[in-house]
């Protein structure tokens, strides 16, 4: 059978958007971003997942073919903020504190190592915002660590939809629970006639 425009525009979509922030630099010590909304659902609390990967090649843009830089999602560093992690980043965003625990930061343990997430607003060399991710992996692995700068504007974005989604977060998305009214709208009905007559 084949399937028509209508067809698709009504099933489902079975895709999670996520929010990307690409910072490259001509030194190739740059990093990438995604985040990536979890509703909660059952007995699982919701969370924002972040994914950060580090630079891997600087890129070219001039002439007539460019080259974009690419980044190591293959060996990207992912943490879960739950909403006490992100109520307390957004302490940071909106200058209620300089940085998350006063300069120590977010400690969440894994089967992987320990994973030490900082956020802090700086004024020097530029203005903004600093997240700092390192995962101590422990003995015979190596150590990874990603440093992402963030600008006034992109916190200012970030607060708004870290602010949105916090509600999803805690409550998960809402249902809608069709009942069937018009046995009550008839009633209402009846008893203004009444009351009319």
């Amino acid at each position: 059978m084949n399937e028509t425009a209508n067809d698709r525009a009504s099933a489902p979509r079975a895709f999670r958007p996520k929010l990307a922030f690409y910072k490259a630099n001509a030194k190739g010590s740059g990093c990438a971003m995604k985040m990536e909304l979890h509703p909660a659902h059952g007995q699982t609390d919701g969370s924002i997942m972040v994914t950060l990967a580090n630079q891997m090649t600087i890129g070219d843009r001039r002439g007539p073919n460019p080259t974009f830089p690419h980044f190591d999602w293959e060996n990207a560093i992912c943490v879960k903020l739950d909403f006490s992690d992100l109520s307390k980043m957004l302490q940071v965003f909106r200058g209620e504190c300089e940085s998350i625990e006063e300069g120590r930061g977010l400690v969440h343990r894994s089967p992987k190592g320990l994973t030490y997430i900082k956020l802090a607003h700086q004024v020097d060399p530029i203005p903004g915002y600093t997240l700092e991710v390192k995962r101590c992996a422990g003995e015979g692995r190596h150590d990874q660590r990603a440093f992402m700068p963030i600008a006034p504007y992109e916190a200012l974005g970030l607060t708004a939809a870290i602010e949105d989604s916090l509600g999803v977060i805690c409550f998960g998305m809402p249902m809608v629970i069709e009942r069937d009214t018009s046995a009550y709208r008839q009633a209402v009905k009846e008893q203004r006639d009444a009351s009319a007559a």
